[in-house]
């Protein structure tokens, strides 16, 4: 008589039939909970990328989101650019002188005795900075180069002048360069601090040479010696509001002004208008995958039985339609079509925007916290309502679901003891049975010998 059974297979067996209803809940629900975490945070990515773009088309004091460009008609003479706050417009102007960088070289500077002395480098605006020469002899030979002076100067200068040695036709010179623009940069030096060779050759002003002048930038807004004179430093001008103009040459007396148009560029509106219609259309995917109801051969989306999340998919669809600022999205030529998708019409936006240049600011509006309005407005709050950091939908359903999956690791422990303990308890009993099997089979085996 032999063993007809292996106690571990049986213990295994018994133990797994003895906890697999319970397995079989704590996996199912361990795997629904996993898939609402991970549909949660895609649901938080794809509102807040929404939000995002919400912001980045939000109207707020000054910007409009109708946008406008601005063109010379002469580009040789100044650019420009436009932004929201620009109003069309069609303005002459004359640049009698552009703004330039005082640039002064230094000829035959001597190499002169490294000691005690120091300089300052003055600009006309008021601002300027010493230069210690006591310590500038690097290499310790006991002389000041003038590549030694230019290192000093630069080391001081904190951005407000640079100094550079270059050599031309085999003479070597020390040349400044102003860190101010226009005529309040103009450099000067006091030497009173030197003495010796050095300071005869930085006073001495025929060793001295302006290779460029530093003078400021004059505009005319209108023709030259009848408009307005603007005099400014720097050679980008901001005086028309919404507009930035970079003067690029002087013209000659007598020339006709320049005229400077800004007017609305609808391709660029068109093009900032699809931006919205893009991030919607994400969006839109994003949540038709997440509440999709599936099928014979589709699987169904995460919250395909979430009335939450197919609510907030409605909602947001919803204010697509609505009228803001006595227009709509389909006046401005963003249509929808039956599966929730925008497209664009640029022609139609152009003529509406022709008809009223507001209606597209109008109808979006703006997601700002102080002063939310408009479709951007309405988006916004829907929004904030499902992504707030502390309030939201989202944190508290991840908070509930974190909880949940807590809740079913501890389940998943206490399950596995009781899986162990079944499993001794059977094995040690089905062990014994083997064992008494065993002896059965050998006194069997003894009585069949005694027999025979």
């Amino acid at each position: 008589m032999t063993t007809s059974f292996d106690p571990t297979t049986m213990a295994t067996n018994l133990a797994t039939a003895y906890t697999q209803s319970a397995q079989s809940l704590i996996t199912a629900q361990s795997k629904a909970a996993q898939s609402t975490s991970t549909g949660l945070t895609k649901l938080q990515s794809v509102l807040s990328a929404f939000s995002t773009a919400l912001t980045g088309l939000s109207s707020t004091a000054g910007k409009t989101i109708t946008q406008y460009s601005a063109t010379p008609s002469d580009s040789s003479v100044l650019t420009a650019t436009a932004t929201g706050k620009a109003q069309p417009t069609s303005t002459p102007l004359f640049v009698e002188q552009l703004a330039t960088t005082h640039q002064v070289a230094f000829q035959d500077l001597p190499a002169v005795p490294a000691g005690p002395g120091s300089m300052s480098v003055q600009l006309a605006n008021g601002s300027g900075f010493n230069v210690d020469l006591a310590s500038a002899d690097s290499d310790g030979d006991g002389t000041l180069s003038q590549s030694e002076i230019a290192r000093a100067i630069n080391t001081a200068a904190n951005g407000q002048a640079t100094a550079m040695v270059v050599t031309v036709g085999g003479a070597t010179q020390l040349l400044l360069t102003s860190g101010v623009s226009g005529a309040g940069g103009k450099i000067t030096l006091d030497t009173s601090g030197l003495s010796g060779p050095l300071k005869t050759a930085l006073d001495d002003t025929t060793k001295q040479k302006d290779l460029v002048a530093g003078q400021d930038a004059i505009v005319w807004l209108g023709a030259q010696g009848s408009g307005v004179r603007l005099q400014q430093s720097s050679n980008t001008l901001t005086a028309i509001d919404g507009v930035t103009v970079t003067l690029k040459k002087a013209q000659a007396s007598g020339d006709a002004p320049t005229t400077l148009t800004v007017s609305r560029d609808d391709s660029a509106t068109a093009s900032k208008l699809q931006t919205l219609v893009d991030a919607y259309n994400t969006l839109s995917k994003a949540l038709g995958d997440l509440t999709a109801v599936g099928g014979d051969s589709t699987t169904p989306g995460t919250f395909a039985s979430d009335a939450g999340v197919r609510a907030l998919r409605d909602r947001l669809s919803g204010l697509l339609r609505a009228d803001y600022g006595g227009s709509n999205l389909r006046a401005l030529g963003v249509n929808i079509d039956r599966y929730g998708q925008l497209s664009l019409d640029s022609a139609k936006l152009t003529k509406t925007l022709t008809a009223n240049p507001t209606a597209l600011d109008d109808v979006l509006g703006s997601a700002t916290l102080s002063a939310p309005s408009g479709l951007l407005g309405a988006f916004d709050k829907a929004l904030d309502v499902w992504t707030d950091s502390s309030s939201g939908q989202i944190k508290s359903r991840q908070a509930t679901v974190t909880a949940q999956q807590k809740s079913l690791t501890d389940r998943q422990t206490r399950l596995d003891s009781q899986y162990t303990q079944a499993y001794n308890r059977y094995l040690q009993q089905f062990t014994a049975l083997q064992n008494l099997q065993s002896q059965m089979a050998d006194t069997g085996s003894l009585f069949d010998s005694i027999s025979t």
